[in-house]
Order: structure tokens, then C-alpha cells, then sequence
């Protein structure tokens, strides 16, 4: 298991590490993230979503409103899945919360669109569910990983 303490523990001690680790896992977990869910908008999926709700995408994204939901979503990522495992010291669980949130948070948005918006594809909805759930376990799993390493790294070097 990690610790996220030294031997000589003070609240400010603990809050650093943790605050590190929490940082840590953050960068990790986002360059996973945003790497593949880069991948696949722009090159994997690209045209599935054109062909399926071409008439409501705009021809350049809002990039304040997508960096907004990067930085909000790998904030849960890490909230909901990674920071839970590496108390654990649980690769299985970093995947099964990460999936568990990836399907709660796309559940959310794409039924809701379908249940709301005319021309919303139930093959959209199907798609992206599984997308984000599929992207969220891996990305949980990667910055826990990535975590582990790095921590057992630098308490070794200390």
C-alpha cells in the first residue's frame, strides 16, 4: 500500500503529500485523457459523429467551454476513481470506479439529450456511453499507475 506519509507526521506533512500525490495523479490521468479522447474525435470516431449530428456541430469547438469539461471531468477522474485505488493500492478498483463514473457521467449527458433533443441518434447515445466508459477506466487506470510509480520513486529518493 502507499503511504502518503514520513515518519514524522504533521497535519501540514500529510496535506503536502497528499496534495502532491492529488497533483500527480491529476497530470497523469489528463494527458491519458486527453491523448485519447483526442484520437478519438479527431481521427477514430470523426466521421460517425458527422454523419450522425452533423447539422449540430459547430465547425470549430468552443475551446474555453472543452477546456472547462477537460478540467472538471479529470477532476472526478481523479475524485471518483484514482485517488479511492491508490488508497486501496487496487488496480481493479481504479478500473471498475473509472468505468463506473466514465458510464454515469456520458449515461447523464447522452440520455438526456435523447430524452430532450428531436434529431438526437439513439446510436450516438450507445456509442458514446461505451466511449466514455471505456475512455474514463483506462484513464483511471493510467494515472494510477503512473501514481504508484512516481510516488514509490520519489519516497525512495527521499
Amino acid at each position: 500500500m502507499i503511504r502518503f506519509v514520513t515518519p514524522f507526521v504533521t497535519l501540514k506533512t500529510l496535506w503536502t503529500d497528499r496534495m502532491i500525490a492529488y497533483a500527480i495523479a491529476y497530470l497523469f490521468t489528463a494527458l491519458v485523457f486527453l491523448a485519447v479522447d483526442l484520437l478519438w474525435l479527431s481521427k477514430i470516431a470523426r466521421s460517425f459523429y458527422v454523419e450522425q449530428i452533423g447539422d449540430l456541430l459547430l465547425s470549430q469547438p468552443r475551446l474555453g467551454v472543452a477546456t472547462a469539461f477537460y478540467l472538471v471531468y479529470i477532476a472526478g477522474i481523479v475524485a471518483f476513481a484514482v485517488a479511492p485505488a491508490l488508497k486501496a493500492d487496487s488496480l481493479v478498483q481504479a478500473a471498475l470506479l473509472g468505468a463506473f463514473f466514465g458510464f454515469v457521467a456520458y449515461a447523464t449527458y447522452d440520455l438526456t439529450n435523447y430524452s430532450t433533443l428531436k434529431d438526437w441518434p439513439v446510436a450516438v447515445t450507445v456509442v458514446d456511453i461505451c466511449w466514455g466508459t471505456i475512455l474514463t477506466a483506462v484513464s483511471a487506470v493510467a494515472g494510477f499507475q503512473a501514481t504508484r510509480v512516481a510516488l514509490r520513486f520519489f519516497q525512495g529518493s527521499i
